[in-house]
């Protein structure tokens, strides 16, 4: 009768690598974060969120700034459900919605630092979709 033992030592040396740990890392903070800024458009407990939709977007928009936010919102929810389950697929799609947040911002006098910081987010998303071409998916538990 034999016997076989598997080893935990490779998915030990997983979890130390640095790597690994920083996917971990932006993949938590990219599900979480835009979950808890998707709720807040419908509760504006952080901030009054229709001041932060350029005009000439409002005009695009049927209804008003506010309805709008509401459908960020749930945009919002829905790309931090993807990352949480998708994370090279949700890396991306946050970028573009940083990217579109960005262009928003950036046509509004006095919210050029707002976007800079979104920018340093995007860059975040981008890093999350790299790693997670790595670590998630093809064949590894995640």
């Amino acid at each position: 009768m034999s016997s076989t033992t598997t080893s935990v030592a490779p998915r030990r040396g997983l979890t130390a690598d640095p790597a690994y740990q920083a996917f971990w890392i932006l993949r938590a903070g990219f599900t979480v974060a835009p979950v808890l800024f998707g709720l807040d458009k419908f509760l504006n407990l952080l901030v009054d969120w229709p001041v932060y939709l350029a005009p000439w977007l409002d005009d695009l928009v049927p209804g008003s700034a506010r309805t709008a936010m509401y459908a960020v919102g749930v945009v919002e929810i829905l790309a931090g459900v993807v990352v949480a389950v998708a994370p090279r697929f949700g890396g991306w799609l946050v970028a573009g919605w940083l990217a579109g947040i960005i262009v928003n911002l950036l046509s509004i006098p006095g919210y050029y630092d707002i976007a800079l910081r979104d920018f340093g987010l995007l860059l975040g998303a981008v890093a999350l979709a790299r790693l997670a071409a790595r670590f998630h998916g093809a064949g590894r538990s995640s």
